[in-house]
């Protein structure tokens, strides 16, 4: 016979594990995603820099054209 106590303490520890567990995964995918989302970022961070260099470049580049004409 099984009394009600052992009863809740059978249900209720494996919930609490798996309840556990669960968190940590969510704790470690949510890290995951921020650095993913970290190097995105940088990533356009460093589209932007280049892309301004090249405006530079042909900015230059015209005005020259254009001195000459």
């Amino acid at each position: 016979m099984v009394t009600n106590q052992q009863l809740y303490l059978a249900i209720g520890i494996p919930m609490l594990f798996n309840a556990s567990l669960v968190g940590i995964v969510v704790i470690f995918m949510n890290t995951k995603f921020a650095a993913i989302d970290k190097r995105f970022d940088d990533m356009r961070d460093l589209w932007r820099a280049e892309l301004r260099r090249v405006e530079e470049v042909l900015d230059a580049r015209l005005k020259h054209i254009e001195e000459r004409h």
